[in-house]
């Protein structure tokens, strides 16, 4: 029997002892200690390969939460892994930013979109499959938008959530252009949130009951990345940071505190997850000055709070990795897309949990014994000393993969992560 095969067993027989297992060998690789084995994380964000594997299509995980979420347990019951991250929409931080006196209305959206949340706001920011994208299309998409002019940074600087709720909403959301469908639309939201809170207080006892470590999660933003992706577009957000950087600064500024309450909404929360997108666009030295000092702010404050932080660091970031090293020491998990882990390691050891390394493509076009062969050295170039865990660099496991490679990757991760 193969080592993935006892692996499913197990957490059929006794979840009870394979979820201890999975939690104390997570909490050390964050700690930076050895585990007994390198942890493995799969993801689905969007859930693609989960879905085409439960023949469940990219409409019903975002439409019809209970039968698309189930998707999500029939995946880890058929391919075991240490934990599982997925979200249940797409981006849409702009809502909870825009009520911070509303703090029941921030922590059910938690900074998502669903399916038939889009379908009562009408939003411009994503679409969705079976709306604005084909029915065969397995995952929804995140578009962004420019609904703030340069000269209107002062309104935002001013009163942030006034301007958010007053002007952006209202470019932004269809259903929020006037009183009197705004109410009647964020009322509906309101239900609709209860629903989609519901199925997933269920499905969070359904990985429970299988042995995954499943707790409370909360949402953070990079102020920079917030006026890219919901109030000036990135490409205008990159020309803004040249030419008005000290407009920009003191946005970010105000920002903060918005985003920083956001997350401490969650009161139970021991997870926060912060996905970065212009990190990899700026050199070091405009990052130094515009970026990175804001998203220290965040970090250190969830830090203070006692949360797990998760940054997403997308594209390649190791022209900053150093600046990492003026956090906290096991401040969180570094989750790389294309950073070379094996350098990430080399500056960052015993500093900060490392965590990415698998190409996808390999999934794709690769075979079960190079998958293999990958994953042997990559664990004894990188796992050496702990806080190492191995995952896809990007959120998904593509469409194209097969079923033997994922088995194999996971194999491979049982049978090379001893320590």
């Amino acid at each position: 029997m193969k080592l993935i095969e006892e692996l499913m067993e197990r957490q059929r027989k006794e979840p009870e002892i394979v979820l201890k297992e999975r939690l104390d060998r997570l909490s050390k690789t964050i700690e930076l200690k050895e585990p007994d084995r390198v942890p493995l994380i799969l993801t689905g964000c969007p859930p693609a390969f989960a879905l085409k594997h439960a023949g469940v299509s990219g409409y019903d995980f975002y439409y019809d939460y209970e039968r698309g979420w189930k998707a999500i347990v029939k995946f880890v019951e058929d391919y075991p892994m240490d934990s599982i991250f997925f979200e249940v929409g797409l981006e849409g931080h702009v809502l909870a930013l825009a009520f911070p006196e509303v703090p029941e209305f921030m922590i059910a959206t938690a900074g998502h979109i669903t399916g038939p949340m889009h379908d009562i706001l009408r939003d411009k920011y994503t679409k969705f499959p079976g709306r604005e994208l084909p029915l065969t299309i397995p995952t929804g998409q995140f578009l962004g938008g420019r609904f703030m002019e340069a000269e209107e940074y002062g309104k935002l600087i001013e009163n942030p959530a006034e301007f958010i709720r007053e002007t952006i909403l209202p470019r932004a959301f269809e259903s929020l252009k006037d009183v009197h469908q705004s109410r009647i639309a964020l009322i509906k939201t309101g239900i609709e949130l209860s629903k989609a809170i519901n199925s997933m207080t269920s499905i969070a006892s359904d990985l429970t009951k299988l042995g995954y470590p499943v707790a409370p999660l909360t949402d953070a933003y990079c102020p920079v990345d917030f006026i890219a992706d919901f109030l000036r577009h990135v490409t205008n957000m990159l020309i803004d940071i040249y030419r008005i950087p000290d407009k920009v600064k003191a946005a970010c500024e105000v920002l903060v505190e918005l985003i920083l309450n956001m997350a401490f909404q969650v009161k139970n929360a021991v997870h926060v997850f912060i996905p970065l997108h212009l990190n990899e666009m700026l050199p070091p030295k405009t990052y130094n000055e515009l970026y990175w000092p804001y998203l220290k702010k965040v970090i250190l404050s969830l830090k203070e709070k006692g949360l797990t932080i998760w940054v997403f660091f997308e594209g390649n970031h190791e022209p900053h990795l150093e600046t990492l090293l003026e956090l906290p020491k096991s401040w969180g998990i570094a989750w790389f897309e294309k950073t070379d882990v094996r350098k990430a390691k080399r500056v960052l050891e015993g500093h900060t949990c490392i965590m990415g390394g698998f190409p996808t493509n390999l999934l794709v076009s690769g075979t079960p014994e190079k998958i293999e062969e990958y994953v042997k050295n990559l664990i004894k170039d990188v796992a050496p000393g702990g806080g190492f865990i191995i995952s896809t660099g990007v959120a998904d496991i593509p469409w194209g993969t097969s079923e033997a490679n994922l088995r194999a990757l996971i194999n491979a991760v049982l049978k090379y992560g001893q320590h």
